[in-house]
């Protein structure tokens, strides 16, 4: 089985967590990965599928039979052909505060590192005295530049994945996550039974069901 994923270090790690119940099931998996629109700026940050679309080519060609993506990423409609077909145990679904014990402690008018408009609406309303920047990258490069802020939010899931014991959870009182965070989505061809056979078996139903 092939099964495609983008090359960040954190897709890979989430593609290795996959590939390990899949061979816990008894198949043979080999790692594929797909640079993305989102990969290369090709696509603009608006663009739903930025992250995915270039890895439902690869399965609609036949260069790979399973993908997996961050669920938070997958938009509402899927190309015509492709289907969502298994939800691993999902990961810890709430945010994460590195550089602060809690909200309430980043001194008044700090500065607070997010490249998310949900959080930064989110922090506004709760403490609107502070400065909200546009911070970017990936999870170990907002890692790096959290020494320039005041404090940093992520999702705790791509810290736990990447092996980070940076970061205090945010109470989903305080900080609502964005839909389906934390969870892994895998996808297939509509018509690959034996695939989605195997992504079943690695489903965990509560997963699924909060997903969907």
């Amino acid at each position: 089985m092939r099964l495609a994923t983008r090359g960040s270090a954190l897709a890979l790690a989430q593609a290795q967590i996959v590939r390990a119940a899949l061979e816990a099931e008894g198949a043979e998996v080999e790692v594929v990965t797909v640079k993305t629109g989102g990969d290369t700026g090709a696509r603009p940050a608006g663009d739903k599928s930025r992250w995915v679309a270039e890895i439902e080519d690869a399965l609609l060609r036949g260069d790979a039979d399973l993908a997996v993506h961050s669920a938070k990423d997958v938009p509402g409609e899927l190309a015509d052909g492709l289907a969502i077909v298994g939800v691993p145990a999902r990961a810890d679904a709430r945010d994460a505060l590195v550089g602060a014990t809690d909200l309430g402690s980043i001194p008044h008018g700090g500065r607070v590192g997010t490249s998310s408009l949900r959080r930064r609406s989110q922090l506004l309303a709760l403490r609107p005295d502070l400065e909200i920047g546009e911070l970017r990258g990936n999870v170990d490069t907002r890692l790096r530049k959290a020494s320039e802020w005041d404090a940093i939010v992520l999702a705790r899931a791509g810290l736990e994945r990447l092996g980070h014991d940076e970061g205090v959870p945010i109470a989903l009182d305080e900080l609502l996550p964005a839909p389906g965070q934390g969870c892994l989505a895998l996808e297939a061809g509509v018509d690959d039974a034996a695939t989605a056979a195997l992504a079943a078996a690695i489903t965990d139903r509560d997963s699924l069901v909060r997903l969907t």
